[in-house]
């Protein structure tokens, strides 16, 4: 049961009429894998946080540059220099001390991607490059677990959530040519701070969506923002069967 403390600290998510006890002790209980903490993983991370999920793992292998303060708000000049991944969490410890946070300073990937992924109930992909993000796909696609999927650069955005245990898609299906893939990132492109914000942001609410059970999630479909203009669409992703990380024939071999 929510303590009286926590009751009167959640009061105001909980003052809605649709989201229950129940809702809030799931984001207690819940496990969270966060890759990526810079402008995308800032926001979303902070914000799970604060809504009460009960523990958080942080996985960033890179470390914090000047470049990156306009939009990474995790991070301050202090930072500079210093793990992304501890920095984060170091702030994140201290204004939630309820939220257990634990962290990984380095690349995430082979046996220690397989072993973070299992440990939690729900991945959130924060990076901004396609061989980190089909590693993530095929790691929570052999265990099983949802990956809450956002990508920012120049004004556009996109978010999407891929559950191939739930029977939706995966990451591939959309983007099917791995070898050919190439991201836009916030160094090569640029962008406005307050896009990744954004992103970062409902990424943060479509995993509360997600793990409570609570409003309508992104479950194989896509929504895509451009903030130039305030233009979005959403679209449906259906699951390939020729799918190289998730077709009809791998799928049946994961038990799904």
């Amino acid at each position: 049961m929510l303590s009286d403390r926590e009751l009167e600290q959640y009061s105001r998510q909980l003052m809605l009429p649709d989201f229950t006890l129940e809702h809030q002790e799931r984001l207690r209980s819940a496990w969270v894998l966060v890759v990526g903490c810079g402008g995308l993983g800032s926001p979303l991370a902070i914000y799970l946080a604060a809504a009460g999920v009960g523990r958080l793992i942080l996985a960033d292998g890179d470390t914090v540059e000047r470049t990156n303060l306009h939009r990474q708000i995790l991070h301050g000049e202090s930072d500079i220099g210093r793990s992304k991944a501890a920095s984060a969490a170091a702030l994140i410890s201290a204004h939630y001390p309820d939220c257990r946070v634990s962290q990984f300073i380095e690349r995430l990937e082979g046996e220690a991607l397989s072993q973070a992924v299992n440990a939690v109930q729900l991945v959130a992909d924060g990076t901004d490059n396609y061989p980190t993000r089909f590693a993530l796909n095929r790691a929570c696609i052999r265990a099983g677990k949802p990956l809450v999927s956002a990508a920012a650069a120049r004004s556009e955005g996109q978010l999407a959530t891929f559950d191939v245990a739930g029977g939706g898609a995966c990451y591939r299906c959309l983007y099917p040519q791995e070898g050919a893939a190439t991201a836009l990132s916030c160094r090569d492109n640029g962008v406005l701070g307050p896009v990744v914000g954004v992103l970062g942001t409902l990424q943060a609410l479509e995993v509360i969506k997600v793990l409570t059970g609570w409003g309508e999630s992104l479950r194989s479909r896509v929504l895509m923002l451009d903030l130039r203009t305030y233009a979005q669409n959403i679209i449906e992703v259906a699951p390939r069967p020729d799918c190289p990380d998730c077709g009809e024939g791998l799928r049946s071999g994961f038990g799904f």
